[in-house]
C-alpha cells in the first residue's frame, strides 16, 4: 500500500483519534506558514456559531491554500496539484479580458446591426499578423485574451491595437457570423436576458416546430450523452459570479428576499412561475467556492463545497438547481453553480489518490469550524431505511457525530470487490487498496451492473448523469468503520418497527421517499396499463433494460403516454424511446 506524508497511512485516514492527530498536524503546519491564520482559527472554533458570517467566509477562504498545500504533502502529489493550479492560471486571461475588454468596452453601446457591418474575417488575418500566429475562431480566443490582456497594460503604446481588437470583439460577441465562428469558446458569449415565457428558442422543420439542428444531442442507448463543462466553461462560470457573500447577498445560497415588513421578517421572492426562491436546501457556500475555483485552488474549492454537502457526488449538474432560480442575476442569465460544482468534484478526482482526498474531506476538513473531524462514538446506533441520496447523506452525518448506523434498503445491494470496498462478502472489515487512479472505478454506463445503491439515483436519473458517482458516494460509507448496509430488507415486512427496536436500535429514520410506492388519487389509477413513474423505472431497471443484450422481462403496449413535466416523467419518456422502440 502506498504511504502517506507525516508519517500516517491510508487506514489512519478512517479512523476517529488518527483524525484528530491529522487535525492536531495541520494546525501545527498552518502554525508554521502563518501564525496569525491558525490563531485566528483556533478562535473561531470556539464559537463559530457567534461569528460574523463575512468574517467566517473570509476565514474559510484564507485557509483553503494552506489546506490545498497540506493535502499536496499528505498525498505527496504536488507536481499533479501544482499542474491543475496552472492550468486554472493559465486560463485567467481569458476571464479578465472578457470582463474588463469585450463586456465593458467592446459592446458597450454597439449595437446588432453595426456589429453585422464589420468585417470580421478581414481583422482576423490583421490582428494574425500581429500576434504572430492565426487567430481561427474559438480554438485561439486564449491567445487574443493574452495578447490583448498584455496592450491593455500599456493602452498608450497600443492604441490601435486596441481598437481592432475592440472592433473583432464587437464582431465576434453580437454578429451572426462572429457567434458562428465562436460558438465554441467563452471570450465572447455574454449573458443574454431571460424571458421567462421564452426559455427555449424552437424552429420551423419539415415536421413542424423543432429544436434548432445546434440544439440537439442524440439520445442513443444507455451510455454517457452530457459529460459536463470542461474546465474552460466551468471557470467561466465560476467568474461570472460576482462573489456576493462579500456584501452578504449570496441569494443562491441564502434565498432571495423580500423587503423586510414592518415586523423586520422578509420573505422569500417567488420566481415568474410562482417558485419561492429559498436557495440551495443545503446552504452551501458556493460564492465562496468560486472564489477558490477561480483562483486557481481547485482542492480548496472542493474542501468548500463539502463543509456543508459532503456527498456531493449525489449534487451538482443535472441534479438540482434551486441555487441558480435564486442567482443575483434574475433578469439574465444565472450563473450555471451546479456545473461549478461537478467540475470542481471530477477535477480533483481526476488527481492521484483524488478519490481518497474527497473521501478525507467528507470525514476531517478544517474549514468545517463547526466538526472538523468526526466525534467520538456514542454508542448509539441509528437503523436508516433506504438508501438513495438521503438515506447515504443522513447515514454520513450520523457517523461524523459519532454513531453507529446500519442502512437497509428494498433494493438488492450488488457486492463490490473486498480490496476497494473493505468489506468481504460478510460485512466484515478487511484491508483495502487506496484508489490511485479514478478511471479503476469507472465503467460504461451500458456496461455497468445495476448495483442497488442509491435509490432514485440508481434506477431513475438516465444517461443525462454519470453513475459512476453512485460508486464514490457508496464508498465514501462502506469504508467507514461503524457503518453496514444490507440489501433486500423491506421495512414493514423483512424488519418491522417493534422489531428494530428490539434489535437494540436507538432510532429509525425513515428515508425512502422516492422509491416508496404511490397511490395517486385518481379514479382507475389502478386500470391495467397504468403505473407511476417512479414504478415503471424502477421495474425497467430490475429487469436489466439497460443492457443491449438482455430481453427485458417487462413488456408495455406502445405507444407511451407520459402525464407530467418532472424529472420522473422525464426519465420515462427518455427511457421508453431509448429502449423499446429500438430494442
Amino acid at each position: 500500500m502506498a504511504s502517506l506524508g507525516f508519517g500516517f497511512s491510508f487506514d489512519d485516514l478512517y479512523d476517529q483519534a488518527q483524525l484528530m492527530r491529522l487535525d492536531a498536524r495541520f494546525l501545527a503546519f498552518l502554525q508554521e506558514g502563518d501564525s496569525s491564520l491558525e490563531a485566528r482559527l483556533a478562535l473561531a472554533r470556539q464559537s463559530p456559531s457567534d461569528m460574523d458570517p463575512k468574517a467566517t467566509s473570509n476565514l474559510m477562504i484564507e485557509l483553503g491554500p494552506h489546506l490545498e498545500d497540506f493535502l499536496s504533502n499528505l498525498f505527496q502529489i504536488g507536481p499533479a496539484v501544482a499542474e491543475l493550479a496552472q492550468t486554472h492560471s493559465a486560463l485567467a486571461p481569458l476571464y479578465s479580458v472578457k470582463r474588463l475588454f469585450v463586456q465593458r468596452r467592446a459592446t458597450k453601446g454597439v449595437s446588432t446591426e453595426q456589429a453585422e457591418a464589420i468585417d470580421g474575417p478581414a481583422l482576423a488575418r490583421t490582428l494574425a499578423e500581429k500576434f504572430g500566429q492565426p487567430l481561427n475562431g474559438a480554438a485561439d480566443e486564449l491567445t487574443f485574451a493574452q495578447k490583448v490582456g498584455a496592450w491593455l497594460e500599456d493602452e498608450t503604446a497600443h492604441a490601435e491595437d486596441l481598437v481592432l481588437a475592440q472592433s473583432y470583439a464587437a464582431w465576434a460577441t453580437l454578429s451572426s457570423a462572429g457567434r458562428l465562428a465562436h460558438r465554441g469558446g467563452v471570450l465572447f458569449q455574454v449573458p443574454h436576458k431571460v424571458d421567462p415565457e421564452h426559455m427555449i428558442h424552437l424552429a420551423q422543420g419539415d415536421r413542424g416546430v423543432v429544436l434548432p439542428a445546434d440544439r440537439l444531442r442524440l439520445r442513443e442507448g444507455f451510455d454517457l450523452t452530457d459529460h459536463g463543462m470542461d474546465l474552460t466553461r466551468a471557470l467561466d462560470q465560476a467568474n461570472y459570479c460576482i462573489w456576493c457573500h462579500n456584501q452578504g447577498k449570496d441569494s443562491c445560497a441564502k434565498g432571495l428576499r423580500d423587503k423586510a415588513g414592518p415586523d423586520g421578517k422578509a420573505a422569500y421572492k417567488r420566481s415568474h412561475f410562482g417558485i419561492t426562491l429559498a436557495g440551495c436546501p443545503l446552504d452551501e457556500k458556493i460564492s465562496e467556492m468560486n472564489t477558490l475555483k477561480s483562483q486557481g485552488n481547485p482542492l480548496a474549492a472542493l474542501a468548500m463545497v463539502t463543509v456543508d454537502n459532503p456527498t456531493c457526488a449525489f449534487t451538482g449538474h443535472r441534479i438540482c438547481n434551486d441555487c441558480m432560480k435564486s442567482c443575483i442575476f434574475q433578469k439574465q442569465e444565472p450563473v450555471d453553480i451546479p456545473q461549478v460544482e461537478t467540475r470542481t468534484l471530477k477535477d480533483v478526482l481526476d488527481l492521484p489518490f483524488g478519490f481518497e482526498i474527497y473521501g478525507l474531506l467528507t470525514r476531517w476538513n478544517p474549514l468545517n469550524l463547526k466538526r472538523p473531524y468526526p466525534k467520538p462514538p456514542t454508542g448509539r446506533r441509528v437503523l436508516v431505511v433506504g438508501l438513495g441520496p438521503a438515506g447515504a447523506t443522513l447515514a454520513h452525518h450520523l457517523l461524523n457525530d459519532g454513531h453507529t448506523v446500519v442502512a437497509i434498503d428494498g433494493l438488492k445491494i450488488e457486492p463490490l470487490p473486498a480490496r476497494i470496498s473493505g468489506v468481504d462478502g460478510l460485512g466484515r472489515p478487511v484491508p483495502f487498496e487506496p484508489v490511485d487512479q479514478i478511471e479503476t472505478l469507472r465503467e460504461k454506463l451500458s456496461d455497468r451492473a445495476m448495483a442497488g445503491f442509491g435509490g432514485v439515483a440508481e434506477y431513475g436519473i438516465t444517461v443525462r448523469w454519470d453513475k459512476n458517482f453512485l460508486k464514490v458516494a457508496r464508498l465514501l460509507l462502506e469504508r467507514r468503520r461503524g457503518f453496514s448496509m444490507i440489501g433486500g430488507v423491506r421495512f414493514g415486512g423483512t424488519v418491522t418497527l417493534d422489531q428494530a427496536f428490539d434489535l437494540g436500535f436507538d432510532h429509525v429514520a425513515l428515508c425512502m421517499g422516492a422509491g416508496k410506492p404511490t397511490m395517486l388519487d385518481l379514479d382507475n389509477g389502478l386500470a391495467r396499463g397504468v403505473r407511476t413513474a417512479s414504478d415503471f423505472l424502477m421495474a425497467l431497471q430490475l429487469t436489466g433494460a439497460a443492457k443491449a443484450d438482455t430481453i427485458a422481462n417487462m413488456q408495455i403496449r406502445l405507444p407511451v403516454v407520459v402525464i407530467g413535466g418532472g424529472l420522473t416523467a422525464i426519465d420515462t419518456a427518455t427511457e421508453s424511446l431509448a429502449y423499446y422502440p429500438v430494442q
